[in-house]
């Protein structure tokens, strides 16, 4: 990945900079990428070959074999128990004793409820809604009637006749009070009290502050901190600042040119160090195997495996088949031999009348006794 291409002109103390920097930072950063290739290589190398056969001998192989050797049989067993022994049972019970004992008992249920409902209507509701009905509501009805008419309407008369304009009267009369009251407040007390706050308190107090306690504090805070600050912040910390940042960029660009540079340099050594590994080792292992070993191993299985093989399937395919024969000898031995099957029947025709095959026919010779001699 190239850096990116400056965006103005640079200076002579970036230049002079960038050269020295980049020399150090090369001289640094070439043995770490050298040892940082060889540790990548070499974990590479143990995870593919050590680590990861390792880890699928120890912990994947003998839990996929317990799974399917030993937790599958166990829990198709379990399975089988359970479903023999709990399930089978239980919608047993349940369809044979559970459901008709339910419905017996939601009938009895039913029946008792009927009866009991009609009781209690006729023992408690009835009486009690012909009594609602017939003496209390009518009484009710008459009592409200007279209330109605012996309080009620004299107290709306009342209300409306003399109440309602005395309270209207006293009503206006608070309301002009009010009023009054609140008039002489305002003029006699509060006017004159926000005037004296105003301009005989108030104004004077801004006056002290802002000209006696606020512009000398500006004036220090302006000449004693804030031109200091400036000063010192545009003539010392930008320009420090300026050279830092060079010096971190240059040096930022100098590590990454010297990984660049390093990589290159650690890839070279790889391939020679692979190369030597190559004609060092593999070559004559490969050569050994190609040319000795192959030989010796094609030999092997051409002059003592196949013979050997085929000698021993042999053996165990006489041995099975007599076997095979013995089974059969001593099963007819204790059961006797087995029963022939029957022929099948040729098929009748539409007007039940055997086959052709079966019949006697005109144009040939055979006749079912033939065919029986024959047979």
């Amino acid at each position: 990945m190239t850096p990116p291409p400056s965006a103005g002109p640079e200076g002579c103390l970036v230049t002079a900079i960038r050269l020295p920097v980049r020399i150090v930072v090369l001289v640094l950063v070439v043995p770490v990428r050298l040892i940082w290739d060889a540790l990548v290589v070499s974990g590479r190398f143990l995870h593919r070959y050590l680590l990861r056969p390792l880890g699928r001998a120890l912990f994947v192989v003998p839990w996929v074999w317990a799974y399917r050797n030993l937790l599958t049989p166990l829990g198709h067993g379990l399975r089988w128990c359970w479903h023999t022994l709990a399930v089978l049972p239980a919608r047993w019970l349940y369809a044979h004793v559970l459901t008709p004992v339910g419905h017996l008992l939601a009938l009895v249920t039913k029946a008792i409820g009927d009866v009991l409902g009609r009781l209690v209507l006729a023992v408690f509701v009835w009486p009690w809604v012909g009594l609602w009905r017939y003496v209390v509501v009518p009484v009710g009805r008459a009592l409200a009637w007279l209330g109605r008419v012996l309080l009620v309407a004299p107290a709306l008369w009342l209300y409306h006749r003399l109440l309602t304009p005395l309270g209207h009267g006293i009503a206006w009369a608070v309301r002009a009070l009010g009023t009054g009251l609140a008039f002489l407040w305002r003029w006699l007390v509060v006017v004159p009290a926000v005037f004296l706050w105003r301009w005989l308190v108030v104004a004077p107090a801004v006056f002290v502050w802002r000209w006696l306690v606020v512009a000398p504090a500006v004036f220090v805070w302006r000449w004693l901190v804030v031109a200091p600050a400036v000063f010192l912040w545009r003539w010392v910390l930008v320009p420090v600042g300026r050279v830092l940042a060079v010096i971190g960029r240059e040096v930022g660009a100098a590590l990454g040119h010297a990984w660049r540079i390093a990589g290159y340099v650690s890839r070279a050594v790889g391939r020679f160090l692979g190369q030597l590994l190559r004609w060092v080792f593999v070559e004559p292992v490969r050569w050994t195997y190609r040319h000795v070993m192959t030989p010796v191993g094609h030999l092997v299985r051409d002059g003592l495996w196949r013979p050997v093989a085929r000698t021993v399937r042999a053996a165990l395919t006489v041995a099975r088949d007599s076997a095979r024969q013995v089974r059969a000898d001593l099963r007819r031995a204790l059961f006797g031999a087995p029963r022939p099957e029957p022929e099948p029947l040729a098929p009748a025709t539409a007007h039940g009348e055997p086959g052709a095959a079966g019949a006697r026919t005109l144009g040939s010779s055979t006749t079912a006794y033939t065919k029986l001699t024959k047979d």
